[in-house]
């Protein structure tokens, strides 16, 4: 198989980390999942020391000159336990193979930094152990986040937060993001519209914060088609997952949605 893993082979969260494993059970259930592949906890420390049976490898993988999205998929992320949501890295928008492997190290790195650490001590866990997922970044028109419970009441309806551009405004508190309700059969019981005034865009060297300016930072990002596709998501996942609760990232291209994670809700 050699260093790199096809996501839909990556399936061992104890080996490639609860992410991977998560978006490996939907890629092959046929949910939109982007294209990838998974590093294991072993690969990426290889990629940490430089080793040279690895770099030649993964620079090979990413000799395509599309940008890619790096993402944390550390063990016992994403888990019933603890999602870790915002303690480790994530990069967007790498471009060049060498790229790849400094936001394979960035990524690494930021298991040992103090937020993480934190949080896995007041969690009693070990240790970071840090696989990574290498895909495909969705050049996202809006993206956001979508709840299957209400995180805040505990009411059994989809809770959507959606921005223009890439997730990270939403997720980085960037702008005041459009915020919908549905309720359990996906009927819309709630629209507000947000202060979008930024949106966050891959550009050559990484990712750009683009003004967003007149009608569009008050104009609601999803419409109706939009969020039925969603709710249809959402449903996928109860067939994939069980009927838990999930914490889901999207984003929609040209009207198209992609799952970008998955994890069970958490109380941290």
């Amino acid at each position: 198989m050699g260093p790199l893993t096809p996501l839909l082979e990556a399936t061992d969260p104890a080996a490639f980390g609860g992410k991977a494993a998560s978006l490996a059970v939907a890629a092959r259930a046929g949910l939109p999942v982007p294209t990838g592949f998974a590093l294991s906890v072993d690969t990426v420390d290889a990629v940490v020391r430089a080793d040279p049976d690895v770099l030649p490898a993964l620079r090979t993988a990413c000799a395509g000159g599309s940008p890619r999205a790096v993402r944390s998929s550390a063990v016992g992320e994403d888990s019933g336990l603890a999602s870790f949501a915002g303690a480790h890295c994530t990069v967007l928008g790498v471009y060049r193979p060498d790229a790849v492997v400094a936001a394979v190290r960035r990524v690494h790195a930021s298991g040992a930094a103090p937020g993480a650490r934190a949080y896995r001590g007041r969690l009693g866990l070990a240790s970071c152990r840090m696989g990574i997922v290498v895909q495909e970044l969705v050049p996202a028109d809006v993206a956001g986040v979508l709840f299957t419970r209400n995180p805040v009441t505990g009411a059994a309806e989809r809770v959507i937060e959606a921005s223009w551009g890439l997730g990270e405004a939403v997720v980085a508190g960037l702008v005041v993001p459009d915020r919908y309700r549905l309720d359990a059969r996906g009927h819309v019981i709630e629209r507000s519209s947000g202060e979008k005034d930024v949106a966050v865009r891959a550009g050559p060297g990484g990712t750009e914060e683009v003004a967003v300016a007149g009608p569009a930072v008050h104009t609601p990002c999803l419409d109706d088609a939009q969020l039925a596709a969603l709710h249809a998501l959402a449903e996928a996942c109860d067939s994939v997952y069980g009927t838990g609760d999930h914490d889901i990232e999207f984003a929609f291209t040209g009207g198209a949605v992609s799952l970008l994670q998955r994890r069970p809700i958490t109380g941290g």
